[in-house]
């Protein structure tokens, strides 16, 4: 085979050597020696999309948008397939990174996926790409750090609007727009069935407005909290009983098949390494019942709008709910 006029061959030994022995610096985390192997490579084997593959992925890694452009642009030129190759789908990321739109959805229709609206005379074929409908996902917040997996709404492939409301180690707020990679880092299955992939957030792409509040409820019966989580909904915003809602999992149980709601039964869920006192299913067990009035619930809403919301709800029943200690955490 035949490229810009050169036969194809294998990768050499000292191209093999040189981005085997990049792959390990990156995974220590020395991208700039990495970076020097990998340029060293491209340069032995130009007319290779892996050479450019490589390159592109390391500046993922970095976050260089620009310069993971340009090497992933290098990586499509020289494949041999017409679609389904990842080298389109770190192309969309960096594209999306960017904002250059006409490019992600290029990326997007080349893997394979159909991306509304981009005729070769539809006006709106230069915009963002949404109307793709990829439905929900779970994306983990600080991959790196305190991680957390939390529930969004896929915008396109590469980002996700964070619909829980995160805790406060994440420095994640509910409402923001995280870039993710692509390929899923671990499963959650719901009780109705269906199965949601788990990526890894790469960066916050946009930030939201709205405050983070923690706050303690005495909530007599489940139906007192769902009330409260739907007269946030109905104003446009959020409020999650942390109490149910978050376990703490380890790393090798969060990458992984998990079921997403153990809920308040007797079950002790064996992922769920919470302890008693803290936000989780284990943390929030009373003997011989199955409710603790006490809940710890976050709510994501206006400083001027969240004790009005608080005062309403209490209001409505003021027999059986009750809140206080709120506070702004992120």
């Amino acid at each position: 085979m035949r490229i810009f006029g050169k036969v194809r061959h294998r990768p050499s030994a000292s191209w093999r050597q040189a981005t085997d022995r990049a792959f390990t610096l990156i995974g220590d985390g020395r991208y700039e020696d990495a970076g020097a192997l990998l340029t060293r490579a491209a340069d032995l084997e130009p007319w290779l999309s892996e050479s450019w593959f490589n390159l592109a992925l390391l500046h993922k890694f970095r976050h260089d948008w620009e310069q993971a452009r340009a090497a992933g642009l290098r990586a499509v030129a020289l494949l041999d397939r017409e679609s389904g190759a990842p080298d389109w789908w770190n192309v969309g990321i960096a594209a999306t990174a960017l904002q250059d739109w006409p490019l992600a959805r290029r990326a997007w229709q080349a893997y394979g996926l159909k991306v509304p609206g981009s005729g070769q005379y539809d006006a709106a074929s230069t915009g963002e790409p949404t109307g793709m409908e990829l439905g929900s996902a779970a994306v983990r917040l600080s991959p790196e750090g305190e991680a957390e997996v939390v529930w969004g709404r896929r915008l396109d492939p590469a980002r996700i609007e964070v619909l829980s409301i995160p805790l406060p180690s994440s420095g994640r707020r509910w409402g923001e727009v995280v870039l993710h990679d692509g390929v899923p880092n671990g499963e959650r299955i719901t009780a109705a069935g269906p199965s949601y992939p788990v990526f890894d957030e790469i960066e916050l792409w946009a930030p939201s407005p709205v405050p983070t509040w923690v706050v303690l409820l005495e909530a007599a019966t489940e139906s007192d909290r769902d009330a409260l989580e739907q007269l946030a909904s109905d104003a446009g915003f959020a409020a999650e009983d942390w109490s149910s809602s978050v376990r703490l999992l380890c790393r090798a149980c969060s990458e992984s098949r998990m079921e997403s709601d153990e809920g308040e039964g007797e079950h002790v869920d064996p992922h769920d390494h919470s302890e008693p006192g803290h936000p989780g299913p284990l943390g929030h067990r009373t003997a011989g019942e199955l409710w603790a009035p006490e809940r710890e619930c976050g709510i994501a809403a206006p400083a001027a709008l969240v004790r009005g919301l608080l005062d309403g709800w209490v209001a409505d029943s003021p027999d059986s709910r009750e809140w206080r200690d709120l506070e702004e955490v992120c």
